[in-house]
């Protein structure tokens, strides 16, 4: 096909795809709407609606395994926790939530005390006395962290607070009983949280506005035993209707307590936020809408012709697939006009990355304690690493939009360097043969190398070109395997059993600090634990304690720093890319998405037009 055909084609997509679109100043848009209405008329009648996507469906609604951001975005809509962020506050800011304020902390760093807000309730409904909610006490919020401690509730979150506070370990050691008090977990009367450490956390603050946090109402627990996960009861801005595979459909909640926007505290700047009409709810107390209807849709293309229909999803991400008929240009990302005349749009890197990794306790490319077998896999990962071609990588899936950066801290905290070398990320073919030649490794005595990872068309194609970039380096095409898993529960199985000596995995942060990428690599936390490369390097555990039990500094980062650098030398990762979304919504829409660390905390901030 000729370059002027194919522009002529694509620019006639683009005319037919976007009159279905709808814009603030044309006829369309009013036709549009009146679209928009009329469905929700039909469905709802009187209501005023809000139709949500997400590319993935949760497994469980109970907050104790809320461990996928589908899990947690009606997890932090449904229930509430003590802590949430700031709507618009980037980086990330932590704000109060159920809690009154922000927690007094003892001089020790050890002790925590959270006031918690009065005359909140539970939503109403048939687990409590006469159907009526009753009002959240201190004492719930300990019993829903002690679930994550009572193995008949399978937690996906324990790993959170285990080996944190006081007496809580011991206390699942001892056969979980309710009766029994622990000592660094307490409610002192029906509105004041003690939490009392074993040492210095000052994450903590952070793990109370995640989804494994959420306080939920032990009646409801136990009125719907196994079925909770599917019936979740709490106290949040939204009470979910019905729930399965294809949807989730929300009401908003009548008792939700009445609290102000305040957009200035929010993190309002009109120069960023103008365009999004969040202006007009200053003052006005959230939830706006009265029903939110979530669709899980994970095939792309579904999604994009249910957004671009008019009158269905109001909201998506812009799939790989359709970024030609986006994206004008990437360096600067700018988009077609009749995108941004037809859709609000926003551009959000993720909290998270994407790397691929060694099992350092498999001997294959591990370290088995011999110091020559060590030095030589040494050499060979460090070789896989510099034939690593993430421009290639980043051009091919992420429409050349990620993020490249040298280990593993993430350009979403504060603690990223950008000055810092990109040896470890960049291609080097040459380098790679020459560490290999001086290991001694040749096509006959590399190892067989199995691309771990989960089954689906695009991690095939992920190995495809990995094992393009290993045979320039001379790595025998037949040694390299694919071996996908039909789940990611069974991919994740393989990981805690140790039969992935090299795996792929994207890991998204549960708070803007990191520690929590730089944890995957603390001795302690090796399998089953999250630190699934088994690395176990003294230094780096005995650095690593020093540095987590500070609290954020100019020498905390350089700690940080540091770490990171230790990971980088030892080539135990390959690593790392932060993919950047494009998010696009209908204009009738008010609102500014996140799928981030925010995760489903904006949704209580979402208004359409009537």
């Amino acid at each position: 096909m000729s370059k002027k055909l194919k522009t002529v084609l694509i620019s006639l997509l683009l005319s037919t795809l976007m009159a279905c679109g709808n814009s603030d100043t044309s006829d369309n848009s009013t036709q549009q709407v009146k679209k928009e209405n009329k469905r929700a008329s039909n469905k709802y009648p009187g209501k005023k609606v809000y139709y949500h996507s997400m590319d993935g469906t949760p497994t469980t609604l109970d907050p104790v395994r809320a461990a996928t951001i589908y899990t947690n975005f009606v997890v932090l809509n449904v229930f509430d926790t003590l802590y949430s962020y700031k709507y618009l506050k980037r980086p990330y800011e932590l704000k109060p939530n159920l809690a009154t304020s922000l927690p007094v902390v003892s001089e020790n760093g050890l002790t925590y005390t959270i006031r918690i807000k009065k005359n909140v309730f539970f939503q109403d409904n048939q687990a409590f006395n006469q159907g009526k909610g009753r009002e959240v006490h201190a004492s719930d919020f300990v019993y829903s962290l002690k679930r994550h401690f009572d193995k008949k509730f399978n937690s996906q979150g324990a790993w959170v607070f285990a080996g944190r506070i006081a007496g809580l370990d011991d206390w699942k050691k001892n056969g979980s009983d309710y009766s029994q008090t622990i000592e660094g977990l307490q409610a002192l009367d029906d509105y004041t949280i003690q939490i009392k450490l074993v040492e210095k956390y000052p994450q903590l603050t952070y793990t109370l506005a995640m989804g494994f946090s959420a306080i939920v109402p032990q009646e409801a627990v136990e009125f719907y035993g196994n079925e909770f996960g599917s019936n979740p009861i709490g106290s949040g801005p939204f009470i979910l209707k019905s729930y399965n595979l294809e949807k989730a459909i929300f009401e908003a909640n009548p008792k939700f307590r009445k609290e102000p926007l305040d957009l200035a505290f929010e993190g309002y700047d009109e120069a960023i936020h103008g365009f999004t009409g969040i202006k007009s709810l200053a003052g006005k107390s959230p939830p706006f809408i009265d029903i939110m209807e979530v669709n899980f849709i994970k095939e792309s293309s579904s999604r994009w012709n249910s957004f671009t229909k008019g009158n269905e999803i109001q909201y998506t991400t812009v799939p790989k697939e359709q970024s030609n008929s986006v994206i004008m240009s990437k360096k600067p990302l700018i988009l077609y006009p009749q995108i941004t005349d037809n859709y609000h749009h926003m551009f959000g890197i993720e909290a998270g990355f994407v790397y691929s990794g060694f099992d350092m306790m498999n001997p294959i490319f591990g370290n088995n304690g011999d110091p020559i077998h060590d030095k030589n896999n040494k050499a060979l990962r460090c070789a896989i690493r510099k034939a690593f071609n993430w421009d290639q990588r980043n051009r091919a899936f992420y429409f050349g939009l990620g993020s490249t950066f040298p280990g593993v801290i993430t350009p979403s905290v504060i603690e990223y360097d950008p000055n810092m070398s990109q040896e470890s990320i960049t291609l080097d073919i040459d380098g790679a043969k020459e560490l290999l030649k001086q290991a001694g490794w040749n096509a006959k005595n590399l190892p067989e190398l199995g691309y771990h990872t989960s089954g689906n068309v695009t991690n095939r194609l992920f190995y495809e070109q990995f094992r393009g970039f290993l045979k320039k380096i001379g790595y025998p095409v037949k040694k390299i395997k694919y071996n996908p898993y039909p789940s990611f529960g069974a991919f994740n199985k393989a990981l805690k059993d140790g039969k992935t000596p090299f795996f792929s995995l994207a890991w998204g942060l549960d708070y803007p600090d990191a520690e929590n990428t730089l944890q995957l690599f603390y001795g302690p936390n090796k399998s089953p634990g999250s630190n699934n490369f088994n690395y176990v390097n003294p230094k780096f555990d005995s650095l690593f304690e020093q540095a987590k039990t500070m609290q954020p500094s100019p020498e905390r980062t350089l700690l940080y720093q540091q770490l990171n650098q230790m990971v980088i030398d030892d080539c135990v990762v390959l690593s790392g890319l932060s993919r950047n979304r494009i998010y696009l919504w209908h204009h009738d829409v008010i609102m500014y998405p996140d799928r981030e660390i925010l995760g489903g905390f904006f949704a209580r901030y979402v208004d359409v037009k009537e």
